[in-house]
């Protein structure tokens, strides 16, 4: 499986971004896409999930009502469409695979990306 995402950059406070990740290499079922951030000196933490096969999605606190997850099965591909950006958003962000849908959305990630760097300026 091979996760890329795209779509990081720099922004203003208040400004808005939308990150992609494309996934190939194999059927991925049922499972769920995530995704999760790092910030410098913290620990990946978990921003936003979707079923592939529909269903429905999970935010962390800190982003309910500014991000929004969604997907495009056709083209294989997850959106996080990021609204009202803070500097406390700065992060890697990496987008991840969880093949199995048993379980939290939250955790048990096998696949991930290679992270895009968001840097929100104040």
């Amino acid at each position: 499986v091979q996760l890329v995402e795209s779509g990081g950059g720099l922004v203003q406070a208040g400004g808005s971004l939308e990150l992609s990740c494309g996934a190939s290499g194999r059927s991925f079922g049922n499972g769920y896409m995530g995704w999760f951030r790092q910030a410098p000196g913290k620990e990946r933490e978990f921003v936003a999930a979707t079923r592939w096969s529909g269903g429905g999605t999970y935010y962390a606190d800190s982003v309910k009502g500014r991000f929004t997850i969604s997907r495009d099965n056709v083209k294989n591909t997850v959106y996080l469409q990021m609204n009202s950006l803070t500097p406390e958003d700065t992060a890697v962000y990496f987008c991840a695979l969880k093949i199995s849908v048993l379980g939290s959305p939250l955790i048990g990630y096998a696949y991930w990306g290679q992270g895009t760097q968001v840097t929100v300026s104040s």
